[in-house]
């Protein structure tokens, strides 16, 4: 039997998307698939692909012909071409236009971007595009599945992805991580994710500032990077707010762990990583509701509507006044985490994408 050969791309890479392809390039590897993966040189250093038993070819998040053409010459012998997100869709799409014998195209939607006017015009002109392109389009949540399908997919199906758990051990409310944020004597809130408008981070500042009156005084800590930083630190600043901007960490886990509530505000997810990381440490989440977010953590979360600074504030503030909530969210978002499919199931589901288009070729 000829060994299966696929080519993983990515464009800018998302946390979520870069963690699930290292996940997939490794399990894919231990089950005798050759792997390459086409992404930025940046992410290999962040993700290590090479270490997961995976050919890299560093392949710049551009889509001008020298670009399109290295990512041509690394799909040549592939059978598969998995292409995780718009930016990546668009360059295998060009890379594999014109070929005399032109691999699979599978591509994954991990999100969808919210911008309007002229760009966000020619983004939708690109989902349809590509969608109409792939052999099959799989969706991390059954909102962008429907959304494929009515940018014309010939095959959308529903694929969410569990990102790994992290590797490395946690211990819940660790006084080492808690004294290091500067949390020792008062509550600390926690959330993750870069530092742009989508994450919502002006309506998570809003319901800062109506925490000034509790006492203790609540600590939020928000951890990545961000064009929003300097905007957000002058704000901090000039209203007194108890937030600290610690960066982009790679110990995310632990100081989650060490957190009395983690707090998600984006716009829209689907399987957001920092909900699966919280909910599987058994520490309380405060969540929007938008995209995917309902139906991953179905009761184990509050929920919020995007925007209402004043529903957020008080959502956390109820679950710091109330240790009996915050127990019981612990314990059912534990529960919610074991329904989700395991990382071996996951990637044993995209196999069996890549054997099912293996075989109609």
């Amino acid at each position: 039997m000829t060994q299966l050969r696929t080519v993983q791309v990515l464009g800018g890479g998302s946390a979520g998307s870069s963690a699930h392809v290292r996940s997939l390039a490794s399990g894919l590897v231990a089950r005798g698939v050759r792997v390459t993966v086409c992404a930025p040189a940046e992410l290999d250093r962040a993700y290590d692909f090479i270490g997961a038993g995976a050919h890299f070819v560093p392949v710049p998040r551009r889509n001008d012909p020298a670009t399109v053409a290295a990512l041509r010459n690394a799909c040549i012998g592939a059978d598969v071409v998995h292409a995780h997100g718009l930016h990546a869709s668009v360059r295998a799409m060009l890379a594999l236009s014109g070929g005399v014998r032109t691999p699979s195209l599978v591509t994954t939607w991990h999100t969808r971007s919210h911008v309007d006017g002229a760009r966000g015009g020619l983004l939708r002109l690109l989902e349809r595009r590509t969608a109409r392109a792939a052999a099959v389009v799989l969706g991390t949540s059954s909102e962008l599945v429907d959304r494929a399908r009515r940018s014309g997919a010939r095959d959308a199906r529903l694929a969410p992805v569990t990102v790994p758990a992290s590797r490395a051990p946690v211990c819940l409310h660790d006084g080492k991580a808690r004294a290091e944020l500067g949390a020792v004597d008062r509550p600390l809130l926690m959330a993750v994710g870069a530092l742009v408008p989508e994450r919502g981070y002006g309506m998570l500042l809003d319901a800062a500032r109506v925490w000034r009156d509790l006492d203790p005084q609540p600590l939020l800590v928000i951890a990545g990077e961000g064009r929003e930083r300097a905007a957000m630190q002058r704000r901090i600043e000039a209203e007194g707010l108890a937030v600290r901007l610690i960066g982009s960490r790679d110990d995310v886990a632990e100081l989650l762990a060490a957190a009395d509530v983690a707090v998600l505000t984006s716009r829209w997810e689907a399987r957001s990583p920092l909900a699966q990381e919280a909910l599987r440490l058994g520490v309380p989440l405060v969540a929007t509701a938008v995209g995917g977010v309902p139906e991953l953590v179905g009761d184990a979360a509050e929920l919020v509507p995007w925007g209402d600074a004043a529903a957020l504030a008080e959502a956390v503030r109820g679950l710091l006044a109330d240790v009996d909530r915050r127990m019981d969210l612990a314990a059912a978002g534990r529960v919610q985490a074991g329904t989700w499919p395991t990382e071996d199931e996951t990637i044993a589901h995209v196999l069996s994408v890549y054997d099912e288009l293996s075989d109609r070729r």
